[in-house]
Formats: C-alpha cells, structure tokens, sequence
C-alpha cells in the first residue's frame, strides 16, 4: 500500500498568497498584515482536505545567500526585496505550520528547493510513496516522475495544474528530464539566468529534441547554423552554469527522512488560538480543523454543561413575569424590509421555548407583541437586526439589556467578525454549528441553542467587561445607542432620484470625456484605462514618464502612484487618467445609491457598531460616509438627500476639530489649551508660532501646511510622509515638524508617551475606557510595530471622538422625546435631523445644547449647525 506525501515549497506558496489576497482587506486591529497568512492557511486546509496525504512537509528559503550565489553572484540578484507587507507573514505561517503539527524545513546555503528534491528523491528510491509537490517554480518539472507529481499553481494558490510526466510532454514537448536543458538554453529572467539571445522556446525545443540533450547539444554546437549559432558558441560556458544552477540537490543530509512527516497530534484549542490571535474567522479555522487529519475533535467546551429544558407551556403563560431572557429570531434583519418567522426564548435557568411566528394563537401572539414590547431585560446578539425584524410585523423592540456581539466587540476590537459562532467558541471554546446554528444538545428545537449561546455569553462576557472596567461603557454607551441606530436606520433619509440619476449622466459623460481625451494623448483609440498592464505600456514606454513602484506585475498604477507621479511629472494625459478615475468612483457611487432607494423614496443605510477598531460607526448598504463633502460633485450628490413629505427643513450639526480638541485634552499643552480658550483659528495661531509670524501674516499656504501636520500627528505622520501630503522637500517638512515640537512641547510629549504606555499596557484607552489592544507594539516586524504604534497615536484622539458623538446621540434622542423631529444620519462628527413643522428653533437649541454638553474638556467644543432642504444646503 502507498502512502501519500505532500511536499510545499513554502515561500514559493506564501509568496502567491499575498498577491492573490488585498494587503488591505486582511490585517490586525494592531496593524500585522495576514494575508498571506490567510490565503497560506487556506490553501493548505483544501490541499490537505482534497488530497489527503498520510504525511506532509513544508521548506523554506532562509536567505538569498546561498551556494549559487557563490558560483554566479548574479543569481536572483535583480529580484527587490520583498514588499514591506509581506516581510513577517512568512515567520507566522510557520509558527502555525509547526503549532499544527507539519514539519517545516530550512537550510542555510541552500533553497527549498534542494530540501524538497532531496525528499522527493528518497520516496521515489524507497518505494511505495506517492509524492505530490505544489511550487508556484517550474524548475520542480525535473523531479516529475511516475511517483512524483508537481501541483502547479494556474490562478493564485486556489487553482493547480497536475503535471505528471505525460502532462510534461504535452506541455512542453520534453521528458521532465529534459526540462533542465530547455530552461538552461532559454535562460530564466526570475532568477536572472541569461540565455542565449535570439533562442526562444520553439529553438530551444527543436535542439534538445535534435540533440536529445544539452551535452550532447553543447558538443555539436559547431553544426548550429547562423545568428543564433554563433550566440550559442558565444555562451556556451554560461548555458552550463545556467544547467548547473538549475539542477536541484537530491542528497543533501537532512536530520528526517520521508518517513518521518506523518502529520504531529494537536489540539484543536490551539488552532483556535492562533487564528483567535490572528483575528480569524471561525470558517478558516473549522476547514483547517476539518481537513488536517491530527487535530483532535472539536474545541474542547468549558467546564459548564448547560442543558436546557423545553417548556411545554403556552407562550402565553411561559412569558409571564419573564425577566432577563435571551432572544434567538430567525427573519430578515434590513432596514424598512425586515420580518421575523421564529423566536427562540431562554431563561436564566436555562428553561427554553421556540414559536414558529406564523402559527401563533391570537393569545400567545397578543402576550409575545406584549412582552417584546415591554422593559422586561432582553439579551440578545445583534439586536439591531432582531428590532428589524420585530419591526417588520409592527412590534417595536424594548428593553435590550444586553447585545453579545458588542460585548464581544467591546473586549476584542477588530476581529473580521462578530456572527454567534465565532464569538461562542472565541470565548467559550464551544461550537454552534454554523449551518443550523445549532449545539447538537436538542432536536426539533429551532434556535433554542442560539439563544441557550446568548444567555451563556452574557454572563461571561459581563463578566469580562466588568474585569477590564469597560462594562460602564456597555451599558451606558453602546446598548443605549443599539435603539437609536435601529431608530434612524428605519426611518432613513428622503433622496430625490431624479438628481441622482441626472448626476449619474453627468458622471457618465464625464468619465466618456476623460476616456477620449487620454486615448488620443495615448495614440491609441482602444486603449482601456481600468488595464494596469495597457497603463504600464503608455506611461513607461509610449509616454517614457519615470516608472513607478515596481510590483510583481510591473510598474504600479495605483491612484498613489500616479497622483505622486503626476505631481512630480505634470502631463496632461496623468490629468485625464485621475479624472476618468474621479468620475468613474463617482459614477459607482451613485449607482450604489439609486439600487438601495426603497418603495418610500428613501434610503435605510445599516450603521455598523462593530467594524472600526477606533468606536467610530460606519455606513454600509450604502455607504453614506465615502461621499466627498468639500468637492463640486459631492455636494451636488448631497443635494439630493432631501427633507421628507410632512418635514420641513433639515438641520445639521456637527463638532469643529473635535479631534484636535481631544488632542489639545489629551496633551495638555497649554499653547493648545490658550488657543482654544481665547476662541483664536487654531491653525493660524499655530502658524503664527510655528512659522514666527504674526497671526494676521499667516497666509493661506502656510495655514494649510499647519492644517496637515496638525491633523496628520494624529495619525502618525512622519517628515517625509507630510513632504509627500503637501508636495515640498522633506528637509523643509522635518524643519517645520520640529518647529512645531519646539513650541507645541506638549503634543510632543504626549505622543512619545502615549506610545510607550501602550506598549506596556498592551493596548490603549479613550476618555470614556475604550481599549485598543495592540500586540504588534512588540513584533520583531518593523512594518508591523510601526502600524502598531501609528494606532496607538491615534486610538485614544479618534476613539474620544467617536465616544463623544454617541453620548451627544443619547442625549440628543432623550432630550427629542415629545417632539416629531428626528435624527436621522450620524456620518463622521455630524448629526443631520429632519424637522417637523414649527420645531426647527427649539429643536436647535436641543441639539446643540445637548452635544456641548456631551463632555468637560479641558478646552471648550464648539458645535456649529446649518439648516436647508437638502444634505447640502444645510451645510455650515
């Protein structure tokens, strides 16, 4: 009997894992980027999954030093160091691979590839292994044999290609043998192997089929005719050291042997960790977990055994007196389209009972309405989704007492997700079955073990928040603001369509224009602007403009790149890419709003409480906060979110600079706290200081330099980063920035320190208790400390902010009730409210009053406030 060994080359894999994921889409709330992780892990729990190897190994280059640089210094020596992001990820897929029980390889003065050959040689020798090799590095074709087969990766790390020895010749028209001497002759440009001008595949095929090898070629090269005849002869002696470095080690000494890889035994807690840490979801855990044949069972479940006993009550009688309950719905959870079909009910003591909604008694259905309705404590996860649903059969949804999902977000800020079963087994170590949301501790129960899962999680994550003083913050903050949102999401906003789709025109034409106009710079008619690889050929070739950051593709065409580019180097035709680029974004946006306008005319946008790390909320379904607000075509987008029928004006009100005000609290700088107090423009008194000028002789280039510093400090900018941000040298930058340090001595301070206390503590605090948690403040990753600590500068001032906001929502609903005026956006630091007929003035004075009153700096807010009968009009 065979037995099956799969074989990885490690960087090759991980390497095509970090471009086949978005760098962005895939970090930690401390700024580790993974997703080269990701797509790593989830390679291999498909490749162990559908291959089911008996034994695995995985090798790993540990540097570009190695005996082929010593025989061709040139070997790969014209390969950029890896992207920033990349460096790190490789050093935690091998944690993983080694925590997960496979054995990883490394060798100094070798390549993975000599550790991989040299195993798949002795399984080939010692009979009875099936080997599988997966390499994104078609060298490995030379190992193909009928025992060993290289997975071939076609399209990122998801698709392969078989080659055996027959898909060999059908490829490439050699044996795997040959496949050496062809690549000797056509040189490798990846590992900057030369080779012999004028001899592509096709000549590079005919000789060695000719000459059956390359010896025997290089022996009768006198015969080959012609150019490319006499380049032959001219590198012979650099096609044999091509051969020579492409040949792998087979019998290098390893300390293990091809019969030493079984896969190690591991507990599933330990996986569950590493991706816990790694703010994984829990669906790549359960496909590792599932697919890796040495990973013990399931988590293991705490301590606790909850069964739960189902009533068989009447809901009627069940509910009477019922207090502190967790609710399970079933239903559709959007705004203005929400409905419920089933309920789930479970009581401290773990009593429980399922309705389905539509078979209801008139009674059972008046007593649920009733209670639903009522103050009685209701736990919950996700409850703005389940006050949707309710709402949908004409039941408004009080007393929510506890949500899970912000509990959970509340103790662990940035995880990917927050769904019941990752946050059930993230802090209980039990499993809800993902695709019945079920425990497997009842039959015919409907959601009964979700809501059994609700009511164990609030009482340890209570408990939780409770030990790390933020529990304050849950119930005062984030649970009051749950009935708000679900509030606002409801009622949405009036939208005129006809504007939007006028404006979708204009885009249109727009983005046509700009399309034109740079294909005729181009000199090309059919040029397709979205094609990085046509943008690379106008730029770099037919335009000759400098290249770019160099990426695995060619040159970047990324909006960075080109802005920078087009700064540096004006060029009409880098105006009307950006420009194409600009309507076209605008263009998408507006599509994106026309589709989400419902029957009422108006837009339900979905607040999200638990995506930003910081506390601030963001706006999905549409995204209402992308809109630009200070550009031409923003406000004209805005101008079509108007005043509903039955209201009479909007109102907006926001914060000025909230965020420096919080940065003049937090820093205690008493040149800060002076211009505040006095009511002086902030950035011009800055400037005046900086700059050593009087107030009145700041202009208008000086203050905008201010202006970005000022509000890049909070973000972590560096010299040369506001250099590039306000295009002048980054001496002349790193002289202002120290000018601005020398007189503002307390920001300075306060920064270096607010950086160091959280790499102590392991995390960061706003005013109100919000902690950040930062890991990476203490990774051997430089790119990662460095994002890390870049957070920690700006948590504690963005965090404030958005704490501020949402107790001025608390307050501004409470001090609303009577009154048919409504909130209806919160959308950075503002409040946009509909008004009713003959309310605008209190209402004014309410909302302002009560957002100056949402806290006591040490510098005073400054609320300002506009009104109109659209978005923008109401502008101030």
């Amino acid at each position: 009997m065979t037995s099956k060994l799969l074989l990885i080359d490690g960087h090759s894999m991980a390497f095509r894992a970090f471009y086949a994921l978005p760098v962005d889409k895939f970090s930690t709330s401390g700024g580790q980027h993974t997703n080269a992780v990701y797509g790593f892990m989830s390679m291999m729990a498909s490749l162990v999954g559908e291959e089911k190897p008996d034994s695995i190994a995985v090798a790993f280059d540990v540097g570009r030093k190695t005996f082929r640089t010593d025989m061709f210094p040139e070997y790969k020596a014209q390969r950029e160091s890896a992207p920033e992001e990349f460096k790190g990820q490789v050093t935690i897929i091998r944690d993983i691979l080694d925590k997960a029980g496979i054995t990883t390889l490394s060798r100094e003065n070798f390549e993975a590839d000599d550790i991989l050959a040299t195993l798949a040689t002795q399984a080939s020798d010692m009979a009875g292994f099936d080997t599988l090799i997966v390499t994104g590095d078609r060298d490995y074709l030379q190992l193909v044999n009928d025992s060993t087969t290289v997975l071939y990766p076609m399209q990122g790390v998801s698709k392969l290609h078989r080659f055996t020895p027959a898909a060999v010749e059908e490829k490439y028209g050699l044996t795997p043998e040959q496949y050496p001497d062809y690549a000797a002759l056509r040189g490798d440009s990846s590992d900057n192997l030369p080779g012999v001008p004028k001899v592509g595949e096709k000549t590079a095929l005919k000789w060695i089929l000719q000459y059956n090898d390359l010896d025997n070629l290089l022996d009768n090269a006198d015969a080959i005719k012609g150019v490319v005849g006499e380049n032959l002869r001219e590198r012979i002696e650099q096609v044999r050291l091509n051969r020579t470095l492409t040949q792998m080690i087979t019998d290098m000494d390893l300390e293990v042997g091809p019969q030493d890889l079984a896969f190690k035994p591991v507990e599933a807690a330990t996986i569950a960790e590493l991706f816990d840490e790694l703010e994984f979801g829990v669906n790549l855990r359960e496909r590792v977990v599932d697919a890796f044949p040495n990973i013990a069972g399931v988590v293991p479940e705490s301590d606790s055994d909850v069964k739960v006993t189902v009533s068989e009550e009447s809901l009627a009688k069940w509910l009477d007196g019922k207090n502190g309950v967790a609710v399970f719905i079933t239903g559709d959870g959007r705004p203005g389209q929400g409905d419920a079909t089933s309920i789930s009910l479970v009581d401290s003591a773990f009593e429980g009972i399922h309705v389905e909604l539509a078979e209801l008694s008139p009674e059972d259905d008046k007593a649920l309405a009733a209670w639903l309705e009522s103050d009685a404590e209701k736990f919950l996860h996700e409850a703005k989704a389940a006050y949707h649903m309710l709402q949908g059969r004409g039941i408004s949804l009080g007393g929510i007492a506890h949500d899970t999902a912000l509990a959970a977000y509340l103790l662990r800020p940035g995880q990917r997700t927050y769904e019941l079963t990752d946050v059930y087994q993230r802090h209980l170590r039990k499993t809800l079955d993902s695709s019945s949301e079920q425990l497997s501790l009842l039959d015919d129960t409907g959601g009964i073990d979700s809501a059994a899962a609700i009511m164990e999680l609030t009482v340890e994550l209570t408990k939780a928040l409770q030990e790390i003083d933020s529990y304050q913050l849950y119930v005062e903050l984030e649970i009051p603001l749950v009935s708000i949102l679900a509030k606002m999401e409801a009622v949405g906003i009036a939208v005129d369509v006809d504007i939007l789709e006028t404006q979708q025109e204009v885009f249109a034409d727009q983005v046509a224009a700009q399309e034109k106009a740079a294909r005729e710079l181009a000199g090309d008619e059919k040029l397709n602007l979205n094609s990085p690889k046509q943008l690379q050929t106008v730029l770099f070739e037919t335009l000759d403009l400098p290249k770019t950051k160099k990426t695995k593709t060619g040159y970047s065409t990324a909006a960075k790149e080109i802005e920078q580019l087009a700064i540096n180097h004006p060029h009409p035709f880098l105006d009307h890419l950006l420009a194409h680029r600009e309507y076209q974004k605008l263009k998408t946006t507006l599509e994106g709003l026309i589709k989400t306008v419902q029957p009422d005319g108006r837009i339900h946008t979905t607040f999200n409480q638990t995506v930003a790390s910081t506390g601030r909320l963001s706006s999905t379904d549409p995204n209402l906060q992308n809109i630009p607000v200070r550009t031409e075509s923003g406000r004209t987008i805005r101008s079509a979110f108007i005043v509903g029928e039955g209201y009479e004006t909007l109102l907006t009100a926001d914060y000025s600079q909230i965020e420096m005000r919080v940065m003049a609290h937090l820093s205690q700088d008493p040149g800060l706290i002076e211009a505040y107090k006095e009511g002086e423009d902030l950035h011009n008194y800055v400037g005046s200081r900086v700059f050593d000028v009087p107030v009145d002789q700041v202009t208008s280039e000086l203050r905008r330099r201010v202006k970005a510093m000022s509000y890049g400090l909070v973000y972590g900018l560096s010299a040369f980063g506001l250099s590039q941000q306000l295009s002048i040298p980054a001496g002349e930058a790193k002289k202002t920035m120290d000018a601005y340090f020398d007189r503002f001595g307390g920001v300075k301070k306060y920064l270096a320190d607010v950086v160091e206390q959280a790499r102590k503590d392991g995390y960061t605090a706003t005013v109100f208790g919000r902690r950040r948690y930062l890991p990476e403040l203490i990774s051997d990753n430089r790119l990662a400390r460095e994002n890390a600590e870049r957070a920690a500068l700006n948590a504690p001032i963005q965090g404030t902010a958005a704490d501020i906001i949402k107790v001025a929502m608390i307050r501004v609903d409470k001090a609303l009730k009577g009154f048919k005026s409504r909130v209806l956006l919160q959308v950075h630091d503002e409040l946009v409210v509909e008004i009713a007929p003959g309310e605008l003035g209190q209402v004014q004075e309410i909302v302002e009053r009560e957002m100056d009153a949402s806290i006591s700096l040490r510098v005073p807010l400054e609320v300002s406030a506009g009104t109109g009968d659209n978005w923008d009009a109401a502008a101030h």
